[in-house]
C-alpha cells in the first residue's frame, strides 16, 4: 500500500473505547465511532440513547472518563470546544447558539473576524463572507440584519452558514432541519451531499427517516449508550432501523382515524385576522376529530393559533367555541372556556426547565392543588403522578428537574400541564419537534387518545408525513390565508404542497367556477 493509500485508509475522526458516566447515569459505555473524510455517517437511536454526549465529547464540551479520539490518525486530547474547532471539527447544536443582538455577520464570523492592514474589523469582508455561505443555503438575508428579528428556521441556516464559513473538515449536525420547510430541507440536503463531495465528513443526526436515507452513507445505531449496529443506508431501511433504535417493532406509527366518533364543532373559526401574517383563515374542529395545520413557514399557523388562544390581538373575524363567540384577552380567559395551547418551543415557552415535573404539570391548574388558598404539596403530588403513569413519563420521580429529562418525556410533561386543564380542544403546535421515533409513536398515542374521549385537536406539524398520517381532515394556509381543506383520504403530500405554495385554488372556489 503506497503512503498516499494509507493516508486515504485513515479515518478522519476515530473514537475508541468512549465511555462517560454521571451520578446515577452511564451515558457511555464503550462506544466505538469511525468517521471518514468525504461520508455522511447517520447517527440515529432515541433521546437518552447517548447521541448527544458522544458528539459533545467530539466537539470538547464533555471531558469522557474513558476512551480515546483520534483525528486523521493522531491521538488528541479535545479540553474544550476551541480545540475541537482548531482541528476541524464544527457543530450546529439543536439548541441554537446565536446571539440573538448581534447581526447575521457577526454571528456567522465570530471568532474569526477579518482585519484590515489597520487592525480593524473588515466589515466588507465580513459581509461578504457571510453572503457566500449563505448562498450556498439558497438564503437571501442582510447579513447586517439582527439574528433576533429572524424567524426560526432562518436563524436555524444561519447556524449552519456558521458552519460552513468554517471550512471544517468534519461537520456535526445535530437535529438540523427540527424549524425548517420542506423547501429549506431539500436545500441543506444539498447542501450536504456538496460537502460530501468536497471531502468533508458529516456526521448527520435526525429522528426524520427520509433525510437520512436521502443522504446517509452509513448508519450508526445508539441504543442505552452502546452502539448496536454501523450499518450501510443502502442494506437496510425504516422499519429495520426502528426496531434496532427502540429494540422493539413499532407497529402502525400513527395509529387509525377515528371519525365514526367525530361529533358536534366545538371550534369554528371565520375570517380570522391578526398581526401582520394572519390575514383570513377559517376552520371548524368537532369533537374527537384530528384537524391537521398545514403550510409553509410564515403561512400563519403558529399566529392563529396564538391568536384562538388570546396570546396575540385579534383584528378581525370571529371565533366561536361550544357554539358562543368568544374573543380572549389574554390565555387565562381561555384556559377557564376548556381551550389548551401547546407551545412549539418547549423549552423557551413551555416549560420551566429548573423547576421539578410535579410543578411543571400543576402550574396551569392552581386551584386543583389548593386548599382554601393554601397550596397543598400532596395533591401536586397526586396530579403529578397520574399524569407520569397516564403518559408513561420516564424520569427518576416527579421530584426531577424538567431539563434533565430526553425530549420525548418533556414534551410529554408539556402535554400533561395541559391535558391537566381537561381542555374542549386542544391546539397542538408541532407536538414532535425533536422527540425521537419511540416518543413519536407514545405522543401519537396520547393524541389518538384524547380523539377518542371527544377532545377537538389541532394538529400543527411541518412534517408533512405526521399531518398526512394524523389527521382526518387537512386545513392548508397560504400566506395568512386559509387555501383549501382536504379530507384524510384525498389528501397526498403533493396536493397539499399545491395548496401551501398557491400553485392550486381552494376546492370551495373550483366548485364555485364548476357550478357556473
Amino acid at each position: 500500500m503506497t503512503g498516499t493509500e494509507e493516508q486515504a485508509a485513515v479515518p478522519l475522526v476515530r473514537m475508541t473505547g468512549i465511555s462517560k458516566s454521571y451520578p446515577g447515569v452511564r451515558a457511555l459505555a464503550e462506544v466505538d465511532l469511525t468517521v471518514r473524510a468525504g461520508e455522511v455517517l447517520a447517527l440515529v437511536g432515541e433521546n437518552g440513547a447517548g447521541k448527544s454526549t458522544l458528539l459533545k465529547v467530539l466537539g470538547g464540551v464533555v471531558s469522557p472518563d474513558a476512551g480515546q479520539v483520534e483525528i486523521a490518525g493522531e491521538p488528541v486530547r479535545l479540553a474544550g470546544p476551541r480545540d475541537s474547532q482548531r482541528h476541524g471539527i464544527a457543530v450546529i447544536h439543536q439548541e441554537l447558539t446565536l446571539a440573538p443582538d448581534l447581526s447575521v455577520a457577526e454571528n456567522v464570523m465570530v471568532g474569526r473576524e477579518p482585519r484590515t492592514r489597520a487592525g480593524l474589523v473588515d466589515r466588507s469582508a465580513m459581509a461578504s463572507a457571510t453572503r457566500s455561505a449563505l448562498a450556498e443555503l439558497g438564503v437571501q438575508v442582510d447579513p447586517w440584519t439582527p439574528v433576533g428579528r429572524l424567524s426560526l428556521a432562518r436563524q436555524q441556516m444561519v447556524e449552519v452558514a456558521r458552519a460552513l464559513a468554517q471550512r471544517a473538515r468534519l461537520i456535526i449536525m445535530d437535529e438540523p432541519t427540527s424549524a425548517l420547510t420542506e423547501d429549506e430541507v431539500d436545500r441543506l440536503l444539498a447542501t450536504v451531499r456538496r460537502l460530501r463531495d468536497n471531502g468533508v465528513a458529516v456526521v448527520y443526526v435526525s429522528h426524520r427517516m427520509r433525510e437520512i436515507f436521502e443522504v446517509a452513507d452509513r448508519i450508526t445505531v445508539m441504543r442505552d449508550g452502546q452502539v448496536t449496529g454501523v450499518l450501510p443506508a443502502a442494506q437496510t431501511d425504516p422499519d429495520d432501523l426502528v426496531t434496532r433504535m427502540v429494540g422493539r417493532e413499532i407497529d402502525r406509527l400513527f395509529g387509525e382515524h377515528g371519525r365514526a366518533g367525530v361529533g358536534e364543532v366545538v371550534l369554528e373559526v371565520r375570517g380570522l385576522r391578526a398581526g401582520p401574517r394572519v390575514r383570513d383563515v377559517s376552520f371548524q374542529v368537532r369533537a374527537g376529530e384530528v384537524v391537521g395545520m398545514a403550510g409553509l413557514v410564515g403561512s400563519g399557523r403558529t399566529e392563529t393559533a396564538k391568536a384562538v388562544f388570546g396570546a396575540e390581538p385579534i383584528t378581525a373575524g370571529e371565533v366561536r367555541l361550544r357554539g358562543r363567540p368568544v374573543r380572549f384577552r389574554h390565555p387565562g380567559l381561555a384556559i377557564r372556556a376548556g381551550l389548551a395551547y401547546l407551545s412549539e418551543d418547549r423549552k423557551l415557552t413551555g416549560l420551566f426547565l429548573d423547576q421539578p415535573v410535579r410543578s411543571n404539570i400543576a402550574v396551569t391548574v392552581p386551584r386543583q392543588v389548593a386548599s382554601r388558598g393554601w397550596f397543598q404539596p400532596r395533591r401536586e403530588r397526586r396530579l403529578a403522578e397520574r399524569f407520569r403513569a397516564a403518559l408513561r413519563i420516564v424520569c427518576p420521580g416527579v421530584d426531577a428537574r424538567v431539563g434533565g429529562l430526553s425530549g420525548g418525556n418533556q414534551q410529554k410533561v408539556a402535554l400533561a400541564k395541559w391535558l391537566a386543564t381537561e381542555p374542549a380542544v386542544l391546539l397542538l403546535d408541532e407536538p414532535t419537534r425533536g422527540v425521537d421515533i419511540g416518543a413519536k409513536a407514545e405522543i401519537y398515542r396520547i393524541i389518538r387518545g384524547l380523539a377518542a374521549e371527544g377532545v377537538g385537536i389541532v394538529l400543527i406539524s411541518s412534517e408533512l408525513t405526521e399531518v398526512l398520517g394524523m389527521s382526518d381532515r387537512i386545513v392548508v394556509l397560504c400566506e395568512g390565508r386559509t387555501a383549501g381543506e382536504l379530507a384524510a383520504d384525498e389528501a397526498t403530500e403533493e396536493g397539499v404542497v399545491a395548496l401551501a405554495t398557491g400553485v392550486r385554488a381552494r376546492p370551495a372556489d373550483a366548485a364555485g367556477e364548476a357550478r357556473s
